[in-house]
């Protein structure tokens, strides 16, 4: 027995392909799906390959590379989010897929999720570690500011800079919020880290990322996984100030240093220039007041030294030279026992002898002079040695150095050294001794601090200088 012949129209492969095709995408048209996500797969093209899926049903869907790069979030597996596209098939495989638009994470909930995820991811890798975080520069030349132009973030920086103390600042426009946000805001970091020193464009020394307060949607870019490694890898240290004082993102535990406010941070990156003013001006009055003391000590130091007198230092040098010469025998002491010796021998001579005898006698006499003479003179040049000697020491010691360097020498009616003041009343007579020996008179007209008071002090009987006598000096050789 034989079927009977069908009347249903026959297709070919294609066309019940793309009849399917055309119906599914007449039926549906938009679709708006909620779901978690499960496979994602990036291409080379950069298309993503991604599955929608709940408890009971899996849909294959695809984001193109063009839609990618707009999305507000990055498709990560496990994600619960809400996508809106158009409902196709792909007849190659004879599967229906979602071809997505748009994605945006299902409510606050799938965010903090998401947040808490890569806060995990980070936190392993190391990158919220305070032994990597940088110390910020005490006093930077050239600040960065990563922020919108436009907002009243980068007014409040600038002026809190210039209150503060003017710097030398660099404003890096992007965007703070939005699908394009977060390229901009890592652009931005990794741009001013390939500034090289000494170029056109000075090199910052600190970077300020702010962005003043609003949702958890809004300050999503801050969370984003590519801003928050570029703040990771960056030389440059980096200052984040997004939101208010409780919003906490990525970039916050990345960065070097986290500031409550965009104000915050700008106080933050430079000093008080008042502040550097008064501190160096009490260190410079303290060092001034250190310098002083060194040098009045000095002073006194160098009045309470007694220098000798010239006429003490050469008296008893002068002294055993004259006890020295004295006791030099004379020559005529030697020559004259000699001579009575020699005339004795001649005597008794007969004269072709006595002339023989006469020359050896001369010429021994003359040998013994030589040698006295010989004799006196190394001892005259080393007499004379010790007394240059003694004299070089004197002008060591002499008083004429000490007038030298600008000082003078006091002496009273009496031609007595004056060493101290409290022995002067007003009206005392004085004489003043210069460098070049010219004196001069004055007179003593009173205390300084004592001139101050109402009633002046009754002048002090005045102090005669005993002089030492020179047998009482410590000798010098």
């Amino acid at each position: 027995m034989t079927d009977a012949p069908s009347n249903a129209p026959e297709y070919s492969v294609s066309e019940l392909a793309f009849a399917l095709k055309a119906t599914i995408e007449q039926t549906y048209g938009r679709v708006r799906v909620r779901g978690e996500l499960g496979r994602v797969t990036i291409a080379k093209s950069g298309h993503c390959y991604l599955d929608v899926k709940d408890d009971k049903a899996v849909i294959n869907s695809i984001v193109w590379a063009g839609v990618m790069n707009r999305l507000p979030i990055r498709p990560e597996e496990g994600m619960e989010v809400i996508c809106e596209g158009k409902l196709s098939t792909f007849p190659g495989r004879s599967n229906y897929q979602l071809i997505i638009d748009r994605m945006e994470p299902a409510g606050e909930g799938a965010l903090m999720a998401l947040l808490e995820k890569r806060k995990k991811t980070l936190a392993a890798e190391g990158l919220f570690d305070p032994d990597r975080k940088k110390l910020l520069p005490f006093m930077p030349m050239t600040i960065g500011v990563i922020t919108s132009p436009t907002g009243a973030v980068i007014r409040d920086i600038l002026h809190r800079i210039e209150d503060r103390f003017p710097m030398h600042v660099i404003v890096w426009p992007c965007l703070v919020q939005g699908d394009k946000a977060a390229a901009q805001i890592s652009d931005a970091i990794k741009g001013f880290n390939n500034i090289q020193p000494g170029g056109a464009v000075p090199r910052p020394d600190v970077l300020i990322v702010g962005r003043g307060g609003g949702s958890l949607e809004d300050l999503w870019c801050f969370n984003e996984e590519n801003v928050a490694r570029a703040a990771a890898a960056s030389d440059i240290a980096l200052i984040s100030a997004v939101g208010h004082e409780t919003d906490w993102t990525l970039i916050d535990y990345i960065s070097d240093y986290r500031a409550p406010t965009p104000t915050g941070a700008a106080e933050k990156a430079v000093p008080v220039r008042a502040d550097l003013l008064a501190l160096t001006s009490d260190h410079a009055q303290r060092l001034r007041r250190a310098l002083t003391r060194t040098a009045e000590q000095a002073r006194l130091t160098l009045a309470a030294i007694k220098l000798p007198r010239a006429a003490s230092l050469l008296q008893t040098p002068q002294q055993r030279l004259d006890l020295t010469a004295a006791r030099l025998p004379k020559l005529s002491a030697i020559t004259d026992p000699l001579s009575q010796r020699l005339l004795s021998a001649s005597n008794r001579l007969t004269p072709a002898p006595l002339h023989k005898v006469q020359v050896q006698y001369s010429a021994q006499l003359t040998r013994i002079a030589q040698s006295q003479k010989r004799a006196m003179n190394q001892r005259l040049d080393s007499l004379e040695s010790r007394l240059n000697s003694a004299g070089n020491l004197l002008t060591a010691y002499s008083y004429q150095g000490v007038l030298n360097r600008g000082y003078a020498m006091v002496t009273d009616d009496s031609g007595a050294i004056v060493k101290d003041g409290a022995g002067l009343s007003a009206g005392d007579a004085v004489s003043l001794t210069f460098k070049d020996d010219v004196k001069r008179g004055a007179v003593i007209t009173g205390d300084l601090a004592a001139s101050q008071k109402s009633k002046p002090k009754k002048p002090a009987p005045k102090k005669s200088t005993p002089k030492k006598s020179s047998e009482n000096q410590m000798g010098l050789f």
